[in-house]
């Protein structure tokens, strides 16, 4: 198993140094999610041969190794010149991943919710294209569901990805999504069961049910607004059953990637990055 730390909240800092910080709080791995200076939200990756030089020495220098690149792009969005942008975007992704020696790339869905079917015709269009690349760079792809987008549903996740049929695609499970992933029942049992062992990539971090307190556990002005909340909290700071995930983690001898994935706490982030740390060590005899 591999446990990883996503740096979200050390976005000020420089590419080397959030890979010495890394090393700095404990973490093996590290698990390369958006930024501005290397694969950001829905951009072109600003990444030359130079730069993916000096990362693999900056990570081999610190002991650090990276877990997985997590590129987020439109590669599913309504919009066609968008999502042709997506997948250029994609092509680069990959590309860096290969020359980083890195297999696994994790991702969302990334469409809209308001349009769902459309979303999903995008979707595909998007890996009939993507497919044979990663299979020819055997690249593994880890897709996670994700409030607002047109995929919120752990089952319809799950559904996607055997509709694919690939035995290398397979489930990221956020533990902060769990109320959005079966509409607020928060049933980790049920899920778990659904994915068996294509689940390969949990993301821990805690947070509140939405639908709890008749819908009244936050409170959204204007009333209705199209707004989607969630946290990525703590451990024990919120409302999901982790005694469960850990104990079904323990049971189906889990193997891949599990990721620090806490963004709540940037005026305290290496207390909370060594907390997490400490608790997935401990409760996953790491």
């Amino acid at each position: 198993m591999k446990l990883a730390l996503d740096p979200s909240m050390y976005t000020d800092l420089s590419l080397k140094e959030v890979v010495n910080k890394t090393a700095e709080l404990g973490y093996e791995y590290i698990e390369l999610s958006p930024r501005e200076d290397f694969v950001p939200f829905y951009k072109y990756p600003k990444v030359n041969r130079e730069k993916i030089q000096n990362l693999k020495k900056w990570c081999q220098d610190a002991g650090v190794k990276i877990s997985s690149i997590l590129p987020v792009h439109y590669w599913a969005g309504p919009d066609e010149d968008r999502r042709q942008a997506a997948v250029r975007n994609w092509k680069r992704a990959i590309e860096i991943a290969v020359e980083l020696d890195v297999d696994v790339m994790n991702t969302e869905f990334s469409g809209s919710k308001y349009e769902p079917q459309t979303c999903e015709e995008k979707f595909i269009k998007s890996m009939d294209e993507l497919l044979p690349i990663f299979e020819k760079e055997n690249i593994k792809l880890n897709l996670q569901a994700h409030p607002y987008d047109f995929i919120e549903r752990n089952d319809e996740a799950m559904n996607m990805i055997r509709a694919l049929d690939k035995p290398w695609i397979n489930l990221v499970y956020s533990t902060a999504h769990t109320f959005y992933y079966d509409d607020g029942i928060g049933d980790i049992n049920t899920m778990f069961d659904d994915a068996g062992d294509r689940l390969t990539h949990v993301l821990f971090s805690d947070t509140f049910n939405h639908k709890a307190a008749n819908g009244l556990r936050y409170i959204v002005n204007p009333p209705g607004a199209e707004v989607t909340v969630h946290q990525h909290l703590n451990i024990g700071e919120g409302e999901v059953d982790f005694d469960t995930i850990f104990t079904r983690m323990r049971d189906m001898k889990f193997d891949g990637i599990a990721t620090n994935s806490v963004f709540a706490w940037v005026d305290k982030r290496d207390e909370a990055s060594s907390f997490m740390l400490h608790r997935l060590r401990e409760e996953l005899n790491v």
